[in-house]
């Protein structure tokens, strides 16, 4: 009897990473990593930009979505499991993050955004800036926060 083997992986499959494209988007899964989030961000711009969109407009969704994983790597420590989900539409493009911590949700620092003493706290007021009126939706595995940017 002959040997049935597997389909081999996407190429975009690693141990920890696992792209899936869609018509409008993608989803990906990975753990949090240096070298997820480079390849994370590419993914990010060149379906922003596959789509349409101007390049001022995916550099903002790659800079949201970064600003999302990092958040998620601080709270839930390297490599943690996160969901990257990219949506683009001829008017807009949601970047939508799932972290596995259910009960901490984002808070602003005290500091000011302009403070050159502060190493970290930005994030929060460049989602407010790029994607005004993101949400955050308490899910059974975790969280999801959604930011939708305009594409004009």
């Amino acid at each position: 009897m002959p040997e049935v083997l597997a389909p081999a992986p996407p190429e975009t499959a690693a141990r920890g990473f696992y792209f899936s494209p869609r018509p409008d988007g993608f989803v990906l899964h990975m753990y949090a990593s240096a070298e997820h989030l480079v390849a994370m961000r590419a993914f990010v711009y060149k379906a922003v930009t596959s789509a349409g969109a101007p390049e001022d407009v995916a550099d903002a969704a790659r800079l949201v979505a970064s600003e999302l994983v990092g958040n998620a790597v601080r709270l839930c420590g390297p490599h943690a499991p996160v969901v990257v989900l990219l949506t683009t539409t001829r008017h807009q493009v949601v970047v939508q993050v799932h972290d596995p911590e259910p009960t901490t949700l984002p808070t602003r620092s005290t500091e000011p955004p302009n403070n050159p003493r502060a190493a970290t706290g930005r994030g929060l007021w460049i989602l407010d800036a790029l994607a005004p009126g993101w949400t955050v939706t308490p899910t059974p595995l975790g969280k999801h926060i959604t930011c939708t940017l305009p594409t004009t």
